[in-house]
């Protein structure tokens, strides 16, 4: 008779723990252990406990291969989390460890294995191999490829977050706090329009200030103040909730006839617009991937779309400011070129309407495309593809909590026919998903990776690019740990190219999730280890530092509407003269508009109070040493990088702590 110690831990998050009846049988090479009842029903498998049991086989089982979990209802229906399961050996004192991290749904069976991360080559257990293929089998059936729409990445096949399986679900916990936080943001709207409604009228950017309580925050408390200010627009411009647009200008574009004369008095002494151009110090905004995008109707009112060309000059003194702007790609009589010794009141609108720009663009196409859906596909690839026991399954698990929910309500809820676009975004409607189309077709891989970004971009001698920075040392401490597992469990090019589940996976992604992209720029297969280990690096950065890079500020650049204005109610001037307070208000937000605009951006950008920081794992997929130990070389790369973030930010009055390594979450779950 052979004695087993068998040790179940229940999940932490609430409605976890079970009081069904749970049974365990230990499957070996040589045969199963009796199948054990675990429990009194009611009594263990509480939330967060860890219980222990002797199991016991007529025969020893040899080497365990799978422990197998099976849950039947005792009174009522109560699912059940098990985060893992540990076996202690009879008479060797060795203790093998089974993750499992999974809902048990019903009356159900599941069996998983140890816990060392293997390759299909690493298998030769006939046994363990149909367990591979099996589990594969079974999410293939659950997890499926859909198109939302035309000439968008490929997404999970749910209507709504209800149709996606427990595993991918929101927590209890994250479901009452997201849809708490949208409550309480819409009240205070609410509040506010009623406070509003009787008082005076909505006619001067002063006004702005009186939707401007409760809900704030520091940086958008200094937007408020310094909004207007040059220096500040050519700020956000690197490091903003959109720094990923600004660009050298080597030659001026034909459609922006900028004449030295016309920003002479922007230019530093003994210096003029062709010296500046030829010394890389011209930068340029173009938005032309806007032009000719359907305006939203909010209301029964047309609302307007403009795609601004603007120039901008990295003064010795003054730092980064704009010294042109042209509210439209076709230069004319009606579309001027806006300089800022024009009237005050006219250039600070014109920077409005390049503001607004930069709304959609940001929203859109860096956030939502460019980050959730991007990640997406690496997600349902991942589930489809690659069991339990894979190592690059465990290497991106984390990375993937809770993106499928929180996309599936973005669909549902913020970009779909009558979500919260439609209701206050320029873009909302027909124009959101022509825009998205627009930038899928141009997205290159190669956009992903932030060298090769910042490279083709020329912006690598801009001083006080925050972002920049940041996001190459997150690059490279990513990339380097990734490049550690890649190589820890393929000692060479040939092992990974002969992995069939790797190139499977791969597959998906390339040929499935970003279809409709012949110029995405994917090798046809991954022929190299550091192939992979770009590609994960691609997914993890996507997911964590390119998305705090993005939405973690949005509550902060956009708080203060007039900075960020969400849509425009009057057409762009044609004449500089005419541009009066008036004008200026009836272009701005509505207060309606105005209000949703804060609320939403404060829901969206907030911390997330379960947030899992990037590096830090609560669920313990990787049981071996040597992983573990990468793990913790990673670990205390992000901290030195946390400290010099800290250290760069002491004294400034504008801090730049968005891609700090403690604030940035470990997957997309908001």
């Amino acid at each position: 008779m052979e004695v087993y110690t068998v040790t179940v831990a229940t999940g932490t998050s609430e409605y976890s723990g079970t009081n069904n009846y749970i049974f365990v049988t230990l499957v070996g090479e040589k045969g199963e252990s009796e199948r054990t009842i675990l429990d009194n029903p009611g009594l263990d498998f509480c939330r967060g406990a860890v219980d222990q049991y002797k199991v016991t086989s007529p025969s020893p089982l040899g080497s365990l291969l799978l422990v197998r979990l099976e849950k039947q209802r005792y009174w009522v229906e109560d699912n059940w989390f098990c985060r893992y399961v540990t076996v202690e050996l009879p008479g060797e004192g060795k203790v093998l460890t089974f993750p499992c991290y999974r809902w048990l749904i019903g009356d159900t069976k599941v069996e998983i294995r140890e816990g060392a991360a293997k390759t299909v080559r690493d298998d030769s257990s006939p046994q363990l191999l149909a367990h591979r293929k099996t589990e594969l089998q079974e999410r293939q059936k659950t997890y499926r490829w859909v198109t939302w729409a035309p000439g968008i990445p490929k997404c999970i096949d749910a209507k709504t977050e209800a149709d996606l399986p427990q595993d991918v679900r929101f927590d209890n916990e994250k479901r009452s706090d997201f849809e708490h936080s949208l409550h309480y943001a819409l009240l205070e709207l609410s509040l506010k329009k009623l406070a509003i409604r009787f008082g005076k009228s909505w006619d001067d950017l002063d006004d702005f200030k009186r939707i401007f309580w409760k809900l704030r925050s520091p940086i958008a408390e200094y937007c408020m103040e310094h909004w207007k200010e040059d220096w500040f627009f050519g700020y956000q411009c690197m490091n903003g909730s959109n720094p990923r647009m600004i660009k050298r200008c080597k030659k001026l574009p034909e459609n922006f006839p900028v004449t030295p004369n016309m920003v002479q008095s922007s230019m530093a002494p003994r210096t003029d617009l062709d010296k500046e151009l030829k010394a890389g110090n011209i930068y340029l905004l173009d938005y032309v991937i806007m032009d000719g995008i359907p305006a939203n109707t909010i209301k029964g009112k047309l609302q307007h779309i403009a795609a601004p060309l603007c120039l901008l000059y990295q003064h010795p003194d003054e730092g980064l400011i704009p010294i042109a702007i042209q509210l439209g790609q076709t230069p004319s009589l009606d579309t001027p070129i806006f300089l800022p010794k024009d009237p005050p009141l006219a250039w600070l609108l014109a920077k409005m309407w390049v503001r607004h720009s930069e709304f959609q663009v940001f929203q859109v196409l860096s956030h939502l495309l460019r980050t959730h859906l991007v990640v997406e596909v690496f997600c349902v690839a991942t589930l489809r593809q690659l069991p339990a026991v894979h190592p690059i399954y465990k290497l991106l698990a984390p990375h993937l909590r809770y993106t499928l929910e929180i996309n599936c309500r973005g669909r549902t809820q913020l970009i779909s026919a009558n979500g919260i676009f439609k209701r206050v975004v320029s873009t909302g409607g027909d124009g959101l998903l022509i825009l998205a189309q627009r930038e899928y077709k141009v997205l290159t891989y190669r956009s992903l990776q932030p060298h090769n970004d910042f490279t083709d971009r020329g912006v690598f001698q801009l001083p006080k690019y925050f972002y920049r920075d940041h996001s190459l040392m997150l690059w490279e401490a990513i990339h380097g740990f990734v490049s550690g597992i890649v190589n820890l469990y393929y000692p060479s090019d040939r092992d990974m190219q002969q992995d069939l589940e790797i190139q499977a996976w791969f597959r998906d992604i390339s040929e499935e999730g970003f279809t409709e992209l012949p110029s995405f720029g994917l090798p046809s297969k991954l022929n190299t280890r550091e192939e992979l280990s770009t590609l994960l690096s691609v997914a993890i950065f996507s997911s964590t530092s390119q998305h705090a890079a993005t939405n973690n500020g949005q509550f902060d650049w956009c708080a203060w509407v007039p900075n960020t204005p969400c849509t425009m109610r009057r057409p762009p001037p044609t004449d500089k003269d005419g541009v009066t307070m008036e004008m200026i208000m009836a272009t701005l937000p509505d207060i309606s508009q105005s209000c949703v605009q804060m609320a939403i951006t404060w829901h969206l950008g907030r911390a997330q109070p379960d947030a899992i920081p990037l590096g830090k794992y609560t669920e313990d997929h990787f049981t071996e040493g040597k992983a573990q130990e990468l793990i913790d070389k990673f670990r205390r790369e992000l901290k030195e990088i946390e400290d010099h973030i800290l250290k760069q930010n002491e004294g400034l009055e504008l801090q730049y702590l968005f891609l700090l390594p403690s604030r940035v979450e470990n997957s997309i779950t908001i």
